[in-house]
């Protein structure tokens, strides 16, 4: 569990240790090397480290590339991107505003926490291959049904393909899911591309 020592470093990426029900990303990262054994009821049972778990196994799937490009180019690589991913995972393990749901139940009080909404965001990556979302951010009054919200996302995309072609792509993919599975209102989806990953030039310099 953390300490108050983790506290700075939560803090840091916008994050409060209560955010991840008292654990950090390293103890997080560890739970996945471990391959989440012996299981671990305070990790399992949290949602907001079940956000963050979600997000890692992704991450991982694309360094994974560039620690054997890494290798095999004897070069130094550039953490910079890893780092504004893994602020923008921690991020979304906040559980932060109640999006409310309609029911036709009466009495019933039915809604999902913004943290679930940009859960829903980043899983939409696994769609356009090579690119990983980093931060999002719901634009708006998210708490009151209707009301027009935009969604705001960072994003990192792989070298060698149209980067117009993998936003739209991206784009099409967030608003399917957010219609899917929410009633919010979104009149936007603003992509801005941080990073360009040669992710090419890894794979074949990993196979020489």
């Amino acid at each position: 569990m953390s300490d108050e020592h983790d506290a700075p470093e939560l803090r840091r990426l916008g994050l409060e240790p209560a955010d991840l029900d008292g654990h950090t990303i390293d103890e997080l990262t560890d739970y996945l090397d471990a391959d989440r054994t012996p299981a671990n009821p305070s990790i399992d049972g949290s949602a907001g480290c079940q956000l963050a778990l979600d997000a890692l196994v992704r991450l991982r799937s694309l360094t994974g590339q560039l620690i054997a490009a890494d290798a095999a180019e004897e070069q130094e690589v550039d953490d910079s991107w890893v780092d504004r991913i893994l602020s923008g995972i921690v991020l979304d393990a906040r559980s932060g505003r109640r999006v409310p749901i309609a029911s036709e139940v009466g009495g019933a009080d039915l809604g999902i926490t913004e943290g679930a909404v940009r859960g829903l965001v980043r899983a939409a990556e696994g769609s356009v291959p090579g690119v990983l979302v980093g931060r999002c951010r719901l634009d708006g009054d998210a708490e009151q049904p209707g009301a027009p919200i935009r969604i705001d996302i960072d994003a990192s995309v792989p070298y060698g393909e149209p980067i117009p072609n993998l936003v739209e792509r991206l784009r099409a993919e967030v608003a399917d899911r957010l219609r899917r599975h929410t009633e919010l209102n979104v009149v936007g989806i603003d992509i801005t591309v941080r990073d360009i990953q040669d992710v090419a030039s890894w794979e074949e310099g990993a196979g020489r």
